[in-house]
């Protein structure tokens, strides 16, 4: 079955803008029989036994063999369901097979892709520590092998699991030694509450804290953050956010999907901002997947606004030692009344002598790990460094170009993102359709659109890895962005 790529709207749109498209996430359908092959390879066959049966995989989400009365008594939230194209079967097969892929990236309007799993969202966050590496392994094995032969065009990304560093790094290694150039990361672990753990042993799996891996976390991951520099791996994050927080409906996943995406982008992100690893790494480039850029323009804003409110010096402002206990004293005599009447003798502020939560003076400055010492600061620890990826029917993304809105004039990084392979996307044949309608419906310039599908991608990659598209049918375009982007600086 052979189709016509110059006919589709999106081919049309891809002509028109005389600049390349690039897909910053679409995804892999596993094609299963081969994937359980690889992890079976990896681990023996037990582990695809095991894999089958965990509860924390797509193959065997604990819901389904659960009854109604039990998910209630249980409280189990319902998972994804029914994420994949069926009734186009030539889409399914599409987002399975790389040759097919490639064949219609033209009738897609797109000129590069890169792909994220989708069996494989859930690889890094496996609870069994010797389960997880083997799957992870096994996914980067199945995705660098079937993807070899067409890297002109497309290039998978790589699962890697953070529960500790060691492991990211060993995955990181071998995920360049297969040729990955983009690493998809865990963006929380769910570490057991110690307390708790050792007053409940057999409950500690749901008695947990979420580790964001920077700031407060059990380990320091700074190897990690340096490993992808040396290995000139781009980070992304692409973790859900379901199921904690008020996303724990048993009955509808609609619930628990609205903005889990974001929720879980935006603790990465807020913990490297304030844990300072922008700071201590000023190339690094982070990458935040389909949660779109709303929850990032919320907390720009929100980051410089608490500076001007909350930074050491502003602190003054509501330290309980300076305030002027004798003036208010009087000031309750004149106007308090007969509610204040007999009661000013005594102390006045009684919670914030008890504490207040200040803690030691040592712990006052809560912006000293990403060294915030103006306002501009937030600007240049948060924009050059983070990218947000967007799916192109969202409305929302041209809040990122607004300049009036940002502070600073700030234009964030947003990445267009099609979601081919999954829901989202109902037909291939319209990726370039749905990121282009920003742009007529007056949401978006075309300059807006041509950062969106184009020059931010290559800041983010290019940024990592000069050479990321070399090689590719990009490669002397990337150059010449790269040159603008230099003249720009």
């Amino acid at each position: 079955m052979v189709r016509d790529s110059v006919s589709s709207r999106s081919a049309q749109i891809r002509a028109s803008v005389k600049h390349p498209i690039i897909d910053s996430d679409g995804h892999v359908v596993e094609f299963e029989p081969a994937l359980l092959d690889y992890i079976g390879e990896v681990g023996g066959s037990s582990m695809i036994e095991r894999y089958k049966r965990a509860w924390d995989t797509a193959f065997c989400f604990r819901w389904n063999h659960l009854t109604p009365a039990e998910r209630r008594n249980h409280r189990v939230p319902r998972p994804v369901w029914w994420p994949y194209p069926a009734k186009n079967t030539y889409d399914r097969a599409t987002a399975a097979l790389p040759k097919l892929l490639y064949q219609r990236l033209d009738e897609m309007g797109l000129d590069f892709a890169i792909l994220n799993p989708s069996q494989g969202l859930f690889a890094p966050h496996i609870q069994d520590d010797e389960l997880r590496g083997a799957v992870c392994r096994a996914f980067n094995i199945y995705h660098a092998d079937i993807f070899r032969d067409y890297s002109d065009r497309l290039t998978p990304a790589a699962c890697i699991p953070m529960h500790t560093p060691q492991e990211a790094i060993e995955e990181l290694e071998h995920a360049a030694r297969l040729g990955l150039k983009v690493v998809m990361m865990a963006a929380f672990v769910r570490r057991p509450i110690p307390a708790l753990a050792r007053q409940a042993p057999a409950l500690a799996p749901y008695l947990t804290w979420m580790d964001n891996l920077c700031l407060d976390s059990e380990y320091d991951y700074d190897p990690v953050w340096a490993k992808c520099i040396e290995l000139k791996l781009t980070p992304t994050f692409h973790s859900f956010g379901l199921n904690w927080g008020m996303r724990t409906s048993i009955s509808n996943f609609v619930y628990n999907q609205i903005g889990h995406f974001a929720a879980a982008a935006e603790g990465i992100c807020k913990a490297l901002f304030l844990g300072g690893v922008t700071r201590r790494f000023p190339a690094i480039k982070f990458a935040f997947k389909e949660g779109g850029v709303g929850w990032a323009v919320s907390l720009y804003c929100a980051l410089f606004e608490r500076w001007h409110k909350r930074n050491a010096r502003a602190l003054e402002n509501v330290n309980p030692a300076n305030l002027d206990l004798e003036q208010y004293r009087e000031l309750c005599r004149i106007f308090g009344g007969k509610f204040t009447q007999g009661r000013v003798e005594g102390p006045l502020v009684l919670s914030e002598l008890a504490g207040g939560g200040g803690g030691t003076p040592a712990e006052w400055d809560e912006w000293k790990l990403c060294g915030i010492e103006e306002a501009r600061d937030v600007y240049r620890r948060f924009v050059p460094h983070f990218f947000f990826g967007c799916e192109g029917d969202d409305r929302v993304t041209s809040w990122a170009f607004d300049e009036k809105r940002n502070p600073l004039g700030a234009r964030l990084n947003a990445i267009f993102g099609s979601d081919l392979g999954h829901y989202d996307l109902l037909d291939m044949r319209d990726a370039a359709v749905e990121a282009y309608e920003g742009v007529e419906q007056g949401l978006m310039s075309e300059r807006d659109f041509r950062d969106f599908v184009f020059v931010n991608p290559i800041k983010l990659h290019c940024g990592m890895n000069p050479d990321f598209f070399k090689g590719t049918i990009l490669e002397h375009e990337a150059e010449k962005v790269k040159a603008e982007i230099a003249t720009e600086a």
